[in-house]
């Protein structure tokens, strides 16, 4: 949308976006408004669907002062969108037709299989894609050459390089035009799609003595990726008006919620959960979700526990086939230890942990594992998964009896903050965990004392870790501690399970002193750092009361809105600045937490 050595450049009115699309509109010379929309669909209840990794992009032009116009689309992708940042890769590529489609693919020339490089995949094939109809014409070759084609001609020769190379070597380009003839009072236009297709998309060690190769879940579907390619494309009227329904009912819904200004950052964060998941085809359906950005770990389950809301909201099923190979993989013996893992591995590679060295966050990852899969059975009546997994559940929850209501020197979720003893907000989870362990006894018919344990347990909790001698009171960071404060998030998950635990005092205390603490963009996460962290911002508003949610939503959407960072969508903020903090967390799937409000029973 920038500038760019050529034409002049068409001016910008207007950019709006929903959940699952962008629409960018362009006044050119006053003469043609112009409108791209970018739609990736989100497919909560069609895994095969959402396997497929392509968007559309829809271009459409109509008059702008009355009069006739010819007007040409042109539009290209060089083939930096296989390099991983790396330009010096060699790359192939290809031009051709399937279904009506027309197509160019390129791919790097050395493909490596569960590689990536600067979070981009070192295997797997791009296409560009439009119709193989009358008007459109193309060209691969040096991006200068086949710009300047277009620019002089309006057109295209159909005719493609051989001379593979570098693709910062004349920089080649994969370009379509398309002539949509005389514009006048009817809007018309062309759709293009790009995406990637990968025949395997992870290495998994599941219940098997050695890792597999799982195919991504379009190919039970279809025999190549160029017929996948096509399909997607000749989806597009379903997807638009599959997606108009999605995107109205989550407007509709957030809106209701929490207003208008909640609608804004639910709509930010639905394509980043579903960007960052790959469902794949093993034994079983698998859903596989990638940490972006941070350290790229596979089913981090403390990034699954923040994302969770939104796939609550949409469909709970989803949850339990991000915990399947997370469950199969402990059970299966490849984890030592006696609290839960922390992740698989560094994705594509779900390797686990068989030495037991991932990092370790016992009591959060425990608290975690035991709330989710509650969560998910008391949503779909799937009490039979408690059942399943008693075994590992009752083992985490022993863990939880030792070492939730005192908690040794450990890391929490919050992991870039460091190391402490005695959290106040961990150990909470800790205590929840051990009280929903007594739900799902029950739903099991085991006879257990975890539930007495909570009881026990929780009023010694209030004791250390609640200031009550404070103005206002309000719950510490670490226990004993009477100045420190902290982000009391993990408290959302008595309301998530409805158990009705933690006293209403404690809702109400926390509601009076969070704003107390705010700057221009939130609520600070604890007194280590003035960072502000979105996701749990949202968990602690969505059991606030009415005037302290509000304020939770209204200065995210200031930040948003004011912000001078142009990257991703973040969930650690600086709450000086307004920049984001140096470890620069992007567009990573924990902004389904936005959707808090919304998963609450």
């Amino acid at each position: 949308m920038g500038a760019a050595p050529g034409p002049a450049v068409a001016n910008q009115t207007s950019a709006t976006y929903t959940s699952t699309n962008t629409v960018f509109t362009f006044d050119v010379e006053g003469k043609v408004t112009l409108k791209a929309t970018f739609l990736s669909p989100v497919y909560p209840n069609d895994l095969l669907k959402q396997s497929l990794q392509h968007s559309y992009v829809d271009v459409t032009a109509v008059s702008a002062d009355g009069a006739s116009h010819s007007v040409q689309v042109y539009l290209d992708s060089s083939g930096e969108l296989a390099s991983g940042r790396d330009p010096s890769q060699a790359i192939t590529w290809d031009h051709g037709t399937n279904g009506g489609v027309e197509y160019h693919t390129f791919q790097l020339s050395d493909q490596r299989q569960f590689t990536e490089l600067s979070d981009q995949p070192a295997w797997g094939q791009w296409f560009v894609s439009t119709a193989d109809t009358d008007g459109v014409t193309w060209r691969i070759g040096q991006d200068t050459a086949v710009r300047g084609q277009f620019v002089d001609n309006r057109t295209l020769d159909n005719t493609k390089d051989t001379n593979f190379r570098a693709i910062n070597v004349d920089w080649p380009v994969f370009a379509f035009s398309k002539d949509l003839g005389t514009v006048s009072g009817s809007e018309t236009g062309v759709l293009f799609t790009l995406g990637l297709s990968q025949d395997s998309v992870v290495n998994y060690q599941g219940n098997s003595s050695s890792a597999t190769a799982l195919s991504g879940l379009w190919k039970s579907a279809y025999s190549s990726a160029e017929d996948a390619m096509a399909a997607f494309y000749n989806d597009y009227s379903s997807a638009r008006s599959a997606m108009a329904e999605l995107d109205s009912k989550i407007e509709t819904d957030t809106s209701n919620a929490g207003g208008q200004n909640y609608t804004t950052l639910t709509t930010l964060g639905v394509r980043q959960v579903f960007a960052a998941s790959v469902p794949a085809q093993g034994t079983q359906t698998y859903l596989f979700l990638k940490e972006i950005s941070s350290n790229g770990d596979t089913n981090t389950v403390d990034v699954i526990f923040p994302a969770a809301p939104l796939l609550f909201y949409l469909n709970e099923t989803l949850v339990k086939l991000l915990l399947d190979p997370l469950y199969e993989n402990q059970e299966s013996g490849h984890y030592p230890n006696t609290y839960a893992i922390h992740d698989l591995g560094v994705f594509p590679n779900a390797l686990g942990y068989p030495e037991g060295n991932d990092e370790p966050m016992q009591v959060e990852e425990s608290g975690n594992m035991i709330i989710l899969t509650l969560a998910y059975a008391q949503r779909s009546g799937d009490t039979a998964y408690l059942s399943q997994h008693w075994d590992k559940l009752n083992q985490w929850a022993g863990y939880l009896v030792n070492d939730s209501l005192i908690p040794a020197e450990q890391l929490s979720t919050d992991d870039f903050a460091g190391t402490l003893a005695n959290q106040t907000n961990l150990a909470l989870k800790g205590i929840i965990g051990l009280k929903a362990m007594g739900q799902v006894a029950n739903l099991t018919g085991n006879v257990v004392t975890y539930d007495a344990t909570a009881e026990e347990y929780l009023p010694q909790w209030q004791n250390f870790g609640v200031n009550l001698d404070a103005s206002p009171p309000h719950s510490v960071l670490t226990y004993n501690d009477p100045s420190s404060h902290g982000l009391l998030y993990n408290i959302y998950a008595d309301r998530l399970l409805g158990l009705n635990f933690v006293p209403q005092q404690i809702y109400d205390i926390q509601s009076e002193f969070y704003p107390t603490l705010a700057t221009d963009f939130g609520v600070p996460l604890d007194t280590r750092h003035n960072w502000i962290k979105s996701d749990w911002e949202l968990w602690a508003a969505a059991v606030a009361s009415e005037e302290t949610k509000k304020m939770f939503i209204d200065k995210q959407v200031y930040w948003i809105n004011n912000t001078p960072q142009t990257i991703p969508y973040g969930d650690l903020i600086d709450g000086d600045t307004g920049g984001y903090t140096p470890n620069q967390f992007r567009a990573r799937p924990v902004m389904g937490g936005m959707f808090s409000l919304l998963a609450l029973p």
